[in-house]
């Protein structure tokens, strides 16, 4: 039997809808996952704009580097919308607008960290009690459940006290799809977990110039802490940083 060989037009316009196919596939896939990043109950157009975030600070890298510490005792003061929206920067913020870069390097320049502030009591002034989400391309914070749920995310971090006790309470969470998409499972499994170390010791500096006092936490009911901020199922919470005035 003879086979016919395929004309070299059939061969482009076949290698053509390939290449179409493939585009949409990623272009949808891309979709998908920035449509589901800040879970249904984020789709909102309340925005809280920050102040923006100042490039010095008397407190040089070396010194914080030196005195950083971890804290879980903390004052009774207000934090400043400037603080703390120097805190979301240095966790989170861009810093090459033409770019889109980060504050925090990235593998693949992916970014799978989303992150969320739990305001409690003293808070920030100006911001009532709730949870925001950080939106690092306006530097602004998006608005979510409002009232306090400091003593509830204290419960889901196994009771420390420090959670309930500070100011403020960040979470970072992590999109793993975002980076698994390039570099597989071990993005997920080493990949966003360096990143999210990145983000944590930025805030830890930060906090230290700031004179703040922050502690990093990793133990909590995962499922309960992510309901708490209002996380869809594709996220998984990484850490818990209380932060506040210093005792």
């Amino acid at each position: 039997m003879t086979i016919k060989r395929p004309s070299r037009r059939t061969i482009l316009t076949l290698l053509a809808v390939a290449g179409l196919s493939l585009v949409l596939d990623l272009v949808f896939g891309a979709f998908r996952i920035i449509r589901t990043d800040g879970g249904e109950g984020w789709q909102t157009t309340d925005s809280l704009p920050l102040p923006t975030p100042s490039g010095d600070s008397a407190v040089s890298v070396e010194a914080a580097i030196a005195n950083r510490r971890s804290r879980r005792e903390y004052g009774d003061r207000v934090l400043s919308r400037h603080e703390l929206g120097q805190l979301l920067w240095a966790t989170q913020g861009i810093t090459e607008r033409t770019t889109g870069f980060r504050a925090a390097p990235s593998a693949g320049a992916l970014y799978p960290l989303e992150v969320y502030v739990v305001v409690g009591d003293p808070g920030v002034e100006d911001l009532e009690n709730g949870v925001y989400r950080y939106r690092p391309e306006a530097h602004e914070l998006a608005r979510g459940s409002t009232g306090s749920v400091q003593s509830e995310l204290q419960a889901a971090a196994l009771d420390q006290e420090s959670v309930g006790a500070a100011a403020i309470d960040i979470v970072v969470c992590a999109v793993d799809e975002r980076t698994t998409q390039k570099y597989g499972e071990r993005g997920r499994r080493r990949y966003v977990p360096m990143e999210a170390g990145h983000a944590g010791e930025n805030l830890y500096l930060q906090a230290e110039s700031l004179g703040l006092a922050t502690v990093s936490i990793g133990a909590f009911r995962d499922e309960r802490v992510r309901d708490i901020v209002g996380g869809p199922a594709n996220q998984r919470p990484l850490y818990i940083f209380p932060v506040g005035g210093r005792t």
